[in-house]
C-alpha cells in the first residue's frame, strides 16, 4: 500500500519541481522495495528449507542433512538482519542523520578524544557504506577538535546512529603532559534526524539571527576566500548552528537550516520521551558526567556500555569504527526498555 502511494507521486509530472524532495521520495521508495525483496527472499529460503526437511526424512540421507545445517545456519544469520531491522521502526529511523561530537571536560584531552569519536564514526559509516560528509568543524587550541558535526545518508543512518548519542568517557595514559599520568576525557555525542519539514516543528523566519563570516580550517583553500560561513541562531532556544564546509554561503545556509530543524526535532523528541518516562516512573534527569560508555585503555583495555551491559576489550576495533555489536545491543535494549 505504501509502495503503491510513493510510486504514484513519483510518476507526477511536478515531482522534480522540488529536487531535494523528489530525490528522498525516491530513496523511501527505494528502502521499501528493498524491504519487500528480502522478505521474499527470506520466505523462499524458509520454503526450500522446509522441503529440504522433507525429502532428508523421506530418504534418510546424511549429506542432505549436511547441506541442511548449512541452510539453517545462512537462514538463521537472515532472520536475525531481518529482526534488527524491525526494530527500527521509528518514525525518522529510515532516514539520514546528522552526528555532532562535541568535547566535554578534559581539555586538551578531550579534544584529542572528541576528534578520535569522529574518526570513528567516519570510518564506521564508509564501513556501513553511508555516504559521510563533514559539515562544519571546529579545531582544538593544541590538538584534536572543540566539536564537529557529520551528515550521513544512508538506509537507516538515524536508526542506527541514535544508539550513540550520549556522553562517552575516556580513561588513558595522558599523551598530553610530561608525567603521562591517568587522564579522564569526555564527550558529548548528539544524534539528530534529518528532515525538510515536520509538523512537529515550526520555524519563523523572525526567530532566526543569521550571521555570515570568512571560513577557516577545514573545507579547502578556496573556502577562505570569502564571507560563505554561516551561523544561525535560534533566538527562542539559544540554538546556534554552524556551517562553513560547503562552497557557498547559500548552501552553507541551507545545511545549517537543516541541523538546526534536526537539533529542534531532537529536542522535542527527547522532551515527548522525558514526558513518557514520567508518566511510568522510569524518568531520570540527564547530566553530563552520566556517561552512557567508557573507553578504559589503562590499566586494562575494555568499552564498556553502561546502559546495555555490552563489553569488548578489543578497543581497537571499536576506536576503528566496529560499533555494530554495540549498536545492535542498544536496540535490544531499547525494545526491552519501550516494553
Amino acid at each position: 500500500m505504501r509502495i503503491a502511494e510513493l510510486e504514484a507521486q513519483a510518476s507526477a509530472p511536478e515531482l522534480w519541481n522540488d529536487p531535494r524532495a523528489a530525490q528522498e521520495l525516491l530513496q523511501r521508495l527505494t528502502r521499501l522495495r528493498e524491504d519487500v525483496t528480502q522478505w521474499t527472499t527470506l520466505e523462499a529460503q524458509l520454503t526450500s528449507l522446509d522441503e529440504l526437511i522433507t525429502l532428508a526424512a523421506a530418504e534418510n540421507d546424511p549429506s542432505l542433512y549436511e547441506e541442511i545445517a548449512a541452510e539453517l545456519a545462512t537462514t538463521a544469520a537472515d532472520l536475525e538482519r531481518r529482526e534488527l531491522a524491525l526494530m527500527l521502526n521509528g518514525r525518522y529511523d529510515a532516514g539520514d542523520a546528522f552526528i555532532s561530537v562535541q568535547a566535554g571536560m578534559g581539555g586538551t584531552d578531550a579534544q584529542d578524544w572528541a576528534e578520535m569519536l569522529l574518526r570513528m564514526y567516519t570510518r564506521w559509516a564508509e564501513a556501513r557504506g553511508f555516504t559521510a560528509h563533514l559539515v562544519d568543524q571546529s579545531d582544538g587550541d593544541e590538538a584534536g577538535i572543540k566539536s564537529a558535526t557529520l551528515e550521513l545518508r544512508g538506509p537507516y543512518a538515524y536508526g542506527n546512529a541514535r544508539a550513540e548519542a550520549g556522553v562517552h568517557r575516556l580513561i588513558r595514559l595522558s599523551p598530553f603532559n610530561a608525567a603521562r599520568t591517568r587522564q579522564t576525557s569526555f564527550a558529548r555525542i548528539e544524534v539528530l534526524p534529518e528532515v525538510d519539514d515536520t509538523s512537529e516543528i515550526t520555524i519563523k523566519p523572525e526567530d532566526l539571527r543569521v550571521d555570515v563570516f570568512r571560513a577557516g580550517g577545514h573545507g579547502g583553500q578556496g573556502v577562505n576566500t570569502t564571507d560563505s560561513a554561516v551561523r544561525i541562531t535560534h533566538l527562542p532556544t539559544g540554538i546556534v548552528v554552524t556551517c562553513q564546509n560547503e562552497r557557498s554561503q547559500l548552501q552553507n545556509r541551507e545545511t545549517a537550516l537543516r541541523v538546526l530543524r534536526g537539533r529542534l526535532l531532537e529536542r522535542e523528541l527527547q522532551r515527548q520521551a522525558e514526558e513518557r518516562a514520567r508518566l511510568r516512573g522510569a524518568y531520570r534527569e540527564a547530566a553530563f558526567g552520566s556517561q552512557m560508555r567508557t573507553y578504559y585503555l589503562h590499566p586494562s583495555t575494555l568499552v564498556k556500555d553502561h546502559r546495555t551491559g555490552y563489553e569488548t576489550s578489543n578497543v581497537q576495533a571499536v576506536l576503528d569504527g566496529q560499533i555494530d555489536e554495540l549498536i545492535e545491543a542498544f536496540l535490544r535494549w531499547n525494545v526491552a526498555q519501550e516494553g
